[in-house]
């Protein structure tokens, strides 16, 4: 037992300070070559800042699942799925931060990736819902190919103020893996969410308010893509896994998921830039960044881990747990004001 944890501590550090270093490099790149993410009126900053700093997220990860698949610590269908699929996502996020893509080439790819991870993972597997397992089959791979979709969009919805995207990821991977599998898997999704996780907090070092680099679109997508795609791998020897990362990930989810339905109802252009969720108002509403970015993190602790811990223990109530957990979250995200048109003052609004 010993030597795995001593492994995965040297793993964490490894990955931690190459992720800080190339950071401070890819943040060095940025500013001479005047990537900046300019603030204008649908901003959350006040200041031009360098942006493209997930790019050493996804380097550092990429390498290290590469480098664990060719020793065997990481299965290499799950090395597949992360590299490619993460890579291509990746691209397309990167391409996008220097000039502006089509909505459907985003898509297109993003669904390609999902596929492409569904293919290499046997598709969704079955899931625990009270005393039974259920397969889902074709139609199982439908929701699986449009859940990857929309957790690496939401990330990317989210990924609106310092910290928070980077700090969800960190707590989703370390707790997901704590909770649904171990060091000693054969299939390495413990390792590769413990790589991901130190990362992206060497990434944080520089992205913790007030941030001095932002993930940019190559590194939010990326985050949801391998956060969905270590989830579903867990699901493979633990059909309840699915139910516990989307615990774990529920303040996500909800404030995302609220904000676009209300949206959807209001006939808006969902693709269009806002700063209409709950984070952005709580965000204005105190002047901090900081204090939101916290927040967030201390219902992921407070709220959401119990929850997990629970659907862990009693894993025939798993599903229950969920919308047991979630339903006064998407209360809550809708008297913050997730959704609410930018036009009506409230919430504290800014």
């Amino acid at each position: 037992m010993r030597a795995p944890i001593l492994w995965g501590a040297l793993i964490a550090l490894s990955a931690l300070v190459a992720s800080a270093l190339l950071t401070q490099v890819v943040r060095r790149l940025a500013v001479g070559g005047g990537v900046l993410d300019i603030p204008n009126p649908r901003s959350s900053h006040g200041v031009p800042t360098p942006r493209g700093g997930g790019a050493a997220i996804v380097l550092v990860t990429t390498v290290g699942v590469l480098l664990f698949a060719l020793r065997g610590t990481i299965h290499w269908q799950l090395a597949c799925v992360l590299t490619a699929g993460g890579l291509a996502v990746a691209l397309v996020g990167f391409v996008d931060d220097r000039r502006s893509l089509s909505a459907a080439t985003r898509l297109t790819v993003h669904f390609t990736a999902a596929l492409w991870a569904l293919y290499w993972l046997g598709g969704l597997s079955a899931l625990r819902v009270g005393t039974h397992l259920i397969s889902l089959g074709l139609v199982g791979d439908l929701l699986g190919a449009f859940g990857i979709v929309w957790v690496l969009n939401l990330f990317n919805f989210m990924d609106g103020i310092d910290g928070i995207a980077a700090s969800e990821a960190i707590f989703a991977a370390l707790a997901g893996a704590l909770l649904t599998t171990s060091l000693a898997d054969d299939t390495g999704v413990g390792f590769a969410a413990l790589l991901f996780a130190a990362a992206c907090a060497g990434f944080l070092l520089w992205n913790w308010p007030p941030a001095s680099i932002f993930l940019g679109d190559v590194g939010s997508g990326y985050l949801g893509y391998v956060i969905a795609v270590l989830a579903l791998s867990a699901n493979r020897d633990n059909p309840v896994a699915l139910w516990i990362w989307l615990l774990l990930g529920g303040a996500f989810f909800v404030d995302a998921t609220v904000t676009l339905l209300r949206r959807l109802l209001r006939g808006e252009q969902v693709y269009q830039a806002h700063r209409s969720h709950a984070y952005q108002w709580l965000a204005r509403r105190w002047g901090s960044h900081r204090k939101a970015t916290v927040a967030f993190l201390a219902v992921n602790i407070l709220w959401l881990l119990p929850w997990a811990m629970l659907a862990r223990r009693f894993p025939s109530h798993a599903a229950l747990s969920v919308v047991a957990a979630l339903a006064p979250l998407a209360l809550l995200a809708a008297m913050l004001g997730a959704g609410r048109s930018e036009g009506r003052r409230g919430a504290g609004a800014a």
